[in-house]
């Protein structure tokens, strides 16, 4: 059993449970996410042994000085979910004792939640993680299934179509507003069988035909209202609740940069206490009565006032070490602490604190300075800041990140760079 960690005011703060092991699940050829190095640096600073599933042995997190072990297992997410389970299990039996599953993408969620009985009762010790409504991270994670249960229940998201052909789609382009964004309608056909890279705006009604020339007579994909960057605020919520849906850490904070831009991944966050929103998310948990880690994009409609939910990840969040409270609680650390008992210390959250993804940042700087975008609520100056890649107790991540990224990564980034330039704006 662990004795307790102090924060900075030395006050006794956590006991972690440092006999339980953490593993850091994904499924997908991804070596460049920091949300996974996030993960291993925050519960094992705490002296809680970590280990992860990766590409290889030359990912930044498997060089990790916080990594207790590497398991390289490449996968493209798009497995039968019985070889997936069975992976899963021979990595357990390996470790050998009752491990905290943190899965770090829709692939792996949802995997877990549908097959807790199989991955929960093992030979050894079975494998940890919240007791979620099986079929329920799957629903969230569909575009489709996240705007009807927000239909549902009242909360407000972007107003969807869901074309069941392509006849469908033509009525749609005679009769749309344009701009309009396009999504994959379901987690999984990102992987299988993509009808867009990402999150697409599409400008005109040519455009959208033309695009769906390869979307086949069932096209997967749903249709939702743009709303213009010029008058919405981006917000992203990260939280841990119980298995009664309650909050044991629950933050919120602002989106300043993105990349690709205005539709991609956070490069750039601030924590800004927002109740109203905090409020929100909490009464949509509890009347869907999710359990576990949630990573949450809002859009704040300034023209109607409305907090539009756009994606809902039943998982950790590649930025979620932006939020930690004054008792030193992120959500990693939030689940881990419930998952083997202890109690999860309250704290108000580090208003002002900076997140900055080192990597994609600064294109996304040169891309809001040229269109002259500006966050709303975003401080003047940040309280702190906390890198993604670079940490001092913990180089080697971010020189592995460099390596693997130059050449790649440049490429990539000048693809999406071109795209955008276009009138379009993808995200993977």
């Amino acid at each position: 059993m662990g004795g307790p960690v102090t924060n900075s005011s030395g006050r006794a703060a956590l006991r972690p449970d440092r006999e339980v092991p953490g593993l850091v699940v994904k499924f997908g050829d991804y070596p460049l996410h920091h949300g996974g190095v996030g993960a291993i640096r925050s519960l094992g600073r705490l002296g809680i042994p970590m280990f992860a599933i990766t590409e290889d042995r030359h990912t930044p997190a498997a060089v990790s000085r916080y990594l207790t072990r590497a398991f390289p297992w490449p996968t493209t997410g798009t497995e039968d979910p019985a070889f997936l389970v069975e992976g899963l299990l021979r990595i357990g039996r390996r470790i050998g004792r009752p491990t905290v599953l943190i899965p770090t993408d829709e692939e792996a969620a949802v995997l877990i939640a549908e097959h807790q009985r199989e991955l929960g009762d093992t030979d050894f010790g079975g494998f940890l993680f919240p007791r979620v409504e099986p079929g329920l991270p799957r629903r969230l994670a569909s575009k489709q299934g996240l705007h009807e249960l927000c239909v549902e229940h009242g909360l407000s998201s972007p107003p969807s179509v869901c074309p069941q052909n392509q006849d469908d789609l033509e009525k749609f382009a005679a009769t749309a507003r344009f701009p309009v964004v396009a999504k994959n309608r379901e987690a999984f056909q990102r992987l299988e069988r993509p009808a867009v890279n990402g999150t697409t705006r599409i400008n005109t009604p040519e455009g959208l035909l033309r695009l769906a020339g390869g979307w086949g007579e069932r096209p997967g994909v749903i249709l939702q209202e743009y709303l213009p960057r010029e008058q919405a605020e981006d917000w992203v919520v990260h939280a841990c609740f119980d298995a009664d849906s309650t909050p044991l850490a629950i933050f919120t904070g602002v989106k300043v940069r993105s990349w690709p831009p205005h539709a991609g991944m956070t490069a750039n966050a601030y924590v800004v206490d927002n109740p109203e929103l905090t409020d929100l998310v909490a009464r949509f948990i509890k009347q869907i009565g999710f359990t576990g880690i949630i990573d949450l994009d809002l859009r704040f409609d300034r023209r109607d006032g409305q907090y539009k939910l756009l994606d809902f990840n039943p998982r950790m969040g590649a930025q979620f070490r932006l939020f930690e409270n004054e008792a030193g609680i992120d959500v990693v650390r939030a689940m881990h602490l419930h998952l083997t008992g202890r109690a999860v210390p309250d704290g108000e959250q580090r208003a002002g604190h900076r997140y900055v993804v080192e990597n994609i940042d600064l294109p996304a700087y040169v891309a809001y300075r040229r269109s002259g975008y500006v966050t709303p609520h975003a401080p003047a100056r940040a309280s702190g800041t906390e890198l993604a890649w670079l940490a001092a107790d913990d180089m080697l991540p971010f020189f592995t990140m460099l390596a693997r990224f130059v050449r790649p990564g440049a490429k990539h980034l000048y693809q999406l760079w071109r795209t955008n330039r276009r009138g379009s704006t993808t995200t993977k």
